[in-house]
């Protein structure tokens, strides 16, 4: 028989499936970057969704300088910025479909800022999709944790919705609750690099053992890489033997 907080959790997402069934017809959805009547992100400008191309760095995604005749800057030789070869993460690697602007960033800022739940299925899926086209591995999904206050504040953590509809669409278990945020970090927005690595060190914990595990990390987007890192550091001392981490954008 499944466990009764199984059957709960279970009973609580068709709730709000129904539940968002019943708004979108009684207030058609619009798309958050043209505003047409049709989808949450409709399918033209899904299409018009910028993509992180290549050259980038295969650790930290971060996009790579690009000489006057498009070749990727010889300090970069390997595929590593030369940040990640002095410096290199806890993470394999991290992985990311979009660069933060445009689309992007209007479908980000639209969940993460305007309460805009629904949007995450469509995010969620496109992630998927990009990630079976990528040498990664993983069998267990862990979204990024808020900080409690943050949680109640928000009403929802965004990158657990993308993590169950990533763990869905790829067939995988999702850990909702598998990071523990141990105190409230400063918003990162502003910060430099130097400033969000302090800001996150040892500011999460793994609540249990995770040995021997391939993890997946989830977020919306990435900036300098350090959140991610620092989970990735929880994990690995809770025995994970690897960590990956996928997000919807990442930042330039």
């Amino acid at each position: 028989m499944l466990a009764l907080s199984s059957v709960r959790g279970r009973v609580r997402r068709l709730a709000g499936r129904l539940a968002l069934a019943a708004t979108d017809l009684l207030f058609p959805p619009r798309c958050v970057a043209c505003g047409s009547e049709s989808a949450f992100l409709c399918p033209s400008c899904q299409g018009r969704l910028p993509h992180l191309e290549p050259p980038f760095c295969l650790r930290c995604a971060q996009p790579l300088p690009v000489t006057p005749r498009g070749q990727a800057a010889r300090t970069w030789e390997g595929g590593w910025c030369s940040r990640c070869q002095v410096q290199p993460l806890a993470l394999e690697g991290i992985r990311a479909p979009y660069r933060m602007e445009g689309v992007a960033q209007q479908a980000v800022h639209a969940l993460k800022y305007r309460n805009l739940r629904a949007l995450a299925p469509t995010m969620g899926r496109l992630l998927a999709a990009f990630l079976t086209t990528q040498q990664v591995g993983g069998e267990l999904v862990v979204p990024v944790p808020l900080h409690p206050k943050r949680l109640r504040e928000r009403g929802y953590n965004q990158a657990e919705l993308l993590a169950r509809e990533l763990g869905r669409c790829v067939a995988l278990p999702v850990a909702a609750t598998a990071l523990q945020r141990l105190r409230a970090t400063p918003p990162q927005v502003s910060a430099t690099r130097e400033e969000r690595l302090r800001n996150v060190q040892g500011a999460f914990r793994a609540r249990s053992s995770f040995q021997g595990m391939r993890v997946m990390l989830v977020d919306d987007v990435c900036t300098t890489g350090a959140t991610l890192d620092a989970c990735a550091v929880a994990l690995r001392e809770a025995g994970a033997s690897a960590v990956w981490a996928a997000v919807f954008a990442r930042e330039e």
